[in-house]
């Protein structure tokens, strides 16, 4: 008896991002990570320097509110590769810049 079934065919190709958007660019210097079983949030702040005020508030209360700039919800099945994009970029970075004397304190 013949095998019905269609057979699947596999497709090789690279996803790259449109740059004809009009997306803007949005700059953030922190990023609250929280997840679920299924997914995993990255949510991207601005943290400016605090007023004199700000930072009466802050000692008191131990918080800082800072404005939400994105919010990205990417699948568990995502990160991996997120990481490994990172740490990779991070590499060529840090070997194009080694002569750079770069803090590892915060960035705001």
């Amino acid at each position: 008896m013949a095998d019905d079934t269609p057979q699947r065919k596999q497709i090789n190709f690279t996803i790259v991002p449109d740059e004809q958007s009009s997306e803007p660019r949005t700059y953030a210097n922190f990023c609250s990570i929280a997840h679920t079983p299924f997914d995993f949030t990255l949510t991207f702040c601005e943290v400016m320097p605090l007023s004199d005020k700000e930072l009466r508030e802050a000692e008191s209360d131990h918080v800082v509110r800072a404005p939400v700039r994105a919010r990205v919800v990417v699948p568990v099945q995502f990160v991996p590769n997120l990481v490994a994009a990172l740490q990779d970029h991070m590499r060529v970075f840090s070997e194009s810049y080694s002569n750079v004397a770069w803090s590892k304190g915060p960035v705001h």
